[in-house]
């Protein structure tokens, strides 16, 4: 049996993990997440041809979408959210654009508020790396995808559940490399 190795980081992101002293346990974190990410992003292009997001931002935000936690380290191990009301703020002192910055703060937002569908999948990523199913955050996700691609709901459900299992089966590999730091 091949070792689980999450795929790197982009560059942007690993800059900013230096920058910001980003402890290792936050990198391998972003590292599951951003892998988790790839993965959902690959499948619902293949499951959905004509849909249209922009995968690259979905994989960026991924990748950096805790860095508040390098201000906010209790939250490493533990609840909390003050990373995110803390992170859009810290990234953007440090050169990075509101734009990609936002993903701090919204990739726990889904529930309080409406965002763009990037958003979104982000915040899918980074439950569904451990298996994690977060029923609401799903329908907004089968509607947005329904509205964009002219489908019914019941249809897109069934699919996007299918692809969630597929994510959720490196759920248990991910949680062992990422438990290592």
């Amino acid at each position: 049996m091949v070792a689980y190795e999450p795929r790197p980081l982009p560059k942007i992101a690993i800059d900013l993990c230096k920058e910001l002293d980003a402890p290792p346990r936050l990198v391998a974190h972003l590292r599951v997440v951003h892998d988790a990410a790839i993965q959902l992003t690959e499948l619902l292009i293949e499951s959905f041809p004509d849909l249209t997001f922009d995968q690259s931002e979905v994989l960026i935000g991924a990748a950096i979408h805790d860095l508040g936690k390098c201000q906010h380290k209790n939250e490493l191990y533990g609840p909390g959210n003050r990373h995110e009301v803390d992170g859009p703020t810290l990234l953007e002192s440090v050169g990075v654009s509101e734009d990609l910055s936002r993903f701090c703060r919204t990739h726990g937002a889904w529930s309080r508020e409406e965002l763009p569908f990037e958003d979104l999948l982000v915040g899918l990523a980074d439950s569904s790396w451990k298996g994690h199913r977060l029923e609401m955050l799903e329908g907004k996700i089968v509607s947005e995808i329904a509205s964009l691609g002219d489908f019914q709901e019941w249809y897109v459900f069934g699919i996007l559940d299918s692809l969630l299992d597929m994510v959720a089966s490196n759920a248990s590999a991910r949680l062992a490399w990422q438990a290592k730091y």
